[in-house]
């Protein structure tokens, strides 16, 4: 139990005992005030922080309420109940705390009974207080509200008191400063989530409108050669239009779930070769929007050209896997069909279909390796690349 002295002594060495205590009280309020995210938890703490220093049961922090033109007992300790929540006076000059709020002058009042500048609020007359120290809390410059303690005792506060509960004072518009960026940096961060979101969910959508303008034009032309061009540039549309969609309708802006951008293209590229048996079994994995746009492109050319040439005019199983082990992401597309032709080396420098200029390009954008196997019979082809950090 704090003995209720409010303040230092005539003993020299209790006197500097109490000054050292005050000290380190106010250290143990600076690390609350610069961790706590809860302006109720950070003004409790300073209320009963305060009177454990300044020796006395009684402090409360007053809140302004503007409204209301008053101020409001929002955190206190040593109160009958009903006091906290519920006490108010005014914010006027004929109070000290309404003194200290409308001054911005720290206020002691040693002898409220005898006190000709203010009037003394009925619930602490009812509480036999006889002297209170009052100073103001600001913040980003404007009066948030007062810090007072109060004593029932006779005795002193002095300017050293002052000082301490200055410090309070201090740490608390600090905090509150502190909250008042962290909420303003989190809207704006929302705000930019809600644009990239909005930005995504547009794009994909006029993505998914030139994709159905070049099925119309597959369906006029009857040139198989053009319409091959034309379902090429179709799929690889589709392929960004799935990365948009992940990326607006993910939970977190800018990343993607690779395992389900890579079955939704599957699933399109299904649609697309009815008779073709395409298995898409990925792990789940996030990456960045970066990331995920080649990666989808990347699959999408890899299980064209499957089903463009591994089965000549029938249809066949092609199977997608990807893998994560010792740090890097393993893609493979794996067919049953004929196999590479002799003749071709689908990774010479300088390959001369437009499907391989994109694989080998996306694969250097994306910082991989890509290698063509055997499979006995069919073709495995395994694309690696460092994960992403964070992943």
């Amino acid at each position: 139990m704090v003995e209720e002295n409010g303040g230092g002594s005539d003993d020299p060495a209790d006197a500097i005992r109490y000054r050292l205590d005050q000290q380190r009280i106010l250290a143990e309020f600076g690390g609350i005030a610069l961790r706590s995210r809860d302006i109720d938890e950070i003004v409790r703490a300073a209320v009963e922080l305060a009177a454990r220093g300044m020796r006395t049961r009684l402090a409360k922090f007053l809140h302004h309420d503007a409204a209301r033109g008053g101020l409001i007992v929002r955190a206190g300790i040593g109160w009958d109940e009903g006091v906290v929540g519920g006490a108010e006076m005014g914010d006027d000059l004929g109070s000290p705390a309404g003194f200290a709020f409308q001054t911005g002058e720290a206020v002691i009042s040693n002898h409220l009974r005898d006190e000709k500048r203010f009037r003394t609020p009925g619930f602490m007359a009812e509480h036999g207080v006889k002297r209170a120290i009052n100073v103001l809390v600001e913040a980003n410059g404007k009066r948030f509200g007062v810090l007072e303690v109060d004593s029932r005792s006779d005795g002193r506060f002095e300017e050293d008191d002052l000082a301490f509960m200055q410090g309070f004072a201090n740490l608390i518009g600090v905090a509150i400063e502190r909250l008042e960026a962290e909420d303003n940096l989190r809207a704006a961060i929302e705000h930019q989530e809600l644009l990239t979101r909005e930005a995504s969910h547009r794009v994909k959508n006029s993505l998914a409108m030139v994709s159905a303008m070049l099925n119309l034009q597959m369906r006029e032309d009857d040139d198989p050669r053009v319409q091959r061009m034309l379902g090429d540039a179709q799929a690889r549309i589709v392929a960004i239009g799935q990365a948009h969609d992940q990326l607006w309708q993910s939970e977190r802006v800018g990343v993607v779930a690779l395992d389900r951008l890579l079955c939704g293209i599957v699933d399109q590229l299904r649609e697309q070769a009815p008779d073709h048996a395409i298995d898409c079994d990925t792990v789940p994995l996030l990456v960045s929007g970066d990331t995920a746009i080649p990666l989808g492109l990347l699959v999408t050319e890899l299980v064209t050209n499957a089903v463009k040439y591994a089965y000549g005019e029938g249809g066949g199983p092609v199977r997608i896997e990807t893998r994560c082990d010792d740090g890097a992401l393993t893609m493979t597309v794996v067919d049953r069909g004929v196999g590479l032709p002799a003749d071709i080396d689908p990774i010479a420098s300088r390959p001369t279909s437009l499907g391989m200029r994109m694989v080998t390009s996306l694969t250097r954008q994306l910082g991989g390796t890509l290698a063509f196997e055997d499979a006995g019979p069919g073709t495995r082809v395994v694309f690696s690349m460092p994960l992403p950090e964070g992943v």
